[in-house]
C-alpha cells in the first residue's frame, strides 16, 4: 500500500496551515495513497513569547473544527489521515500534544496524547503542555496495525518495543525535531534503531523551517531508509508491504528471543 509523508513549514496561523493540509490531503489522495502522515504541531507553529494561555486559548477537542475539517476531507477524498493537533486540557493554561488516525470514512478511530514531553536541551515542553497517561492500542489501517508516538518519545526506546509486542507492525511518528549539534545525526540514528529492534516500519514525518530541521523520514524493518526528506516541504510516497515486516521477524526474531523471564532478575 501507498503511504503518503507530509514535511512542511507551519505558520502561526491556524487556518492558513488548516488550508495547507487539505491540499496536500487531496493531493495524497490523487496519487492513489491509502494513508496521508503529517507532522507534530501542523495546527499552527508556536514561538517562544507566546504565552502557555495564548496556546491554550487557540487550542481545541478533537470535536473542533480544526480536526473534524481534516475528518471530512478525509472521508471526501476516502483517504486515511494521521495528524496532530493542541488538544484542550482541563489544567488551566495547558495542552495535550495529540495525534489522531481517521479513516477513510471520516471516522476518529484512535487518539494518543503524547507521554514524554521535550524537557531537555534547554527546552520544557511541560511549561505550556500536559502530558498524557497512556499509550495507545496500535490501529488497523490499510498499510497495517499502526503505533502511535510523538516526536521526542523515539528516544524511549521501552515504548516503541510497547506497540511492537502489543502488534505494531509500523510505528508513525509526527514530530517536530528542534535543529543543534548533532541533531540530525540523532534523528536519523533513531529512527533506525527503532526500525531494526522492532522489526517494524518507521514513518516520521517532521516540521521543516522555523527551529525545526526537516528530514522526513521512512525506514524499512531491516533498517534501510526508504525516504529522506531532506529540506524540502511537500508531499512524498512510499510503498508498506507487510510481508517485509513478516520477513524480517522471522529471519531477525528479536520479539521472540527476548528474555523477559530473565530481566527482572536485576534487582535495582
Amino acid at each position: 500500500m501507498k503511504a503518503a509523508v507530509v514535511q512542511f513549514k507551519a505558520s502561526t496561523m491556524k487556518e492558513d496551515n488548516l488550508n495547507k493540509i487539505l491540499s496536500y490531503i487531496s493531493k495524497a489522495s490523487s496519487k492513489n495513497a491509502t494513508l496521508c502522515t503529517f507532522p507534530e504541531f501542523m495546527m499552527f507553529y508556536t514561538n517562544s513569547t507566546q504565552t502557555p494561555k495564548q496556546l491554550a486559548n487557540l487550542s481545541e477537542t478533537i470535536n473542533g473544527n480544526f480536526v473534524t475539517t481534516i475528518a471530512n476531507a478525509a472521508k471526501e477524498k476516502q483517504i486515511e489521515v494521521v495528524g496532530s493537533f493542541y488538544e484542550k486540557s482541563r489544567k488551566t493554561n495547558r495542552v495535550y500534544d495529540t495525534s489522531f488516525v481517521i479513516d477513510k470514512s471520516g471516522k476518529v478511530i484512535s487518539t494518543y496524547r503524547k507521554i514524554h514531553l521535550y524537557d531537555a536541551l534547554g527546552f520544557k515542553e511541560s511549561k505550556k503542555m500536559d502530558s498524557g497517561s497512556k499509550i495507545s492500542k496500535p490501529v488497523g489501517t490499510s498499510i497495517g496495525r499502526i503505533g502511535m508516538m510523538i516526536c521526542y518519545d523515539l528516544r524511549f526506546p521501552e515504548m516503541s518495543r510497547t506497540l511492537a509486542v502489543a502488534g505494531a507492525e509500523v510505528l508513525v511518528v509526527p514530530s517536530a525535531w528542534v535543529k543543534g549539534n548533532m541533531k540530525e545525526e540523532h534523528w536519523i540514528t533513531i529512527n533506525k534503531a527503532r526500525a531494526i529492534e522492532n522489526g517494524c516500519y518507521v514513518i516520521a514525518p517532521d516540521q521543516v523551517g522555523n527551529i525545526y530541521c526537516g528530514r522526513s523520514l521512512v525506514v524499512d524493518p531491516y533498517g534501510k531508509i526508504l525516504l529522506d526528506m531532506k529540506k524540502r516541504q511537500g508531499i512524498s510516497f512510499v510503498n508498506i508491504d507487510l510481508n517485509n515486516v513478516k520477513q524480517t521477524r522471522k529471519a531477525l526474531p528479536l520479539l521472540k528471543n527476548r528474555r523477559t523471564d530473565v530481566y527482572p532478575t536485576l534487582k535495582i
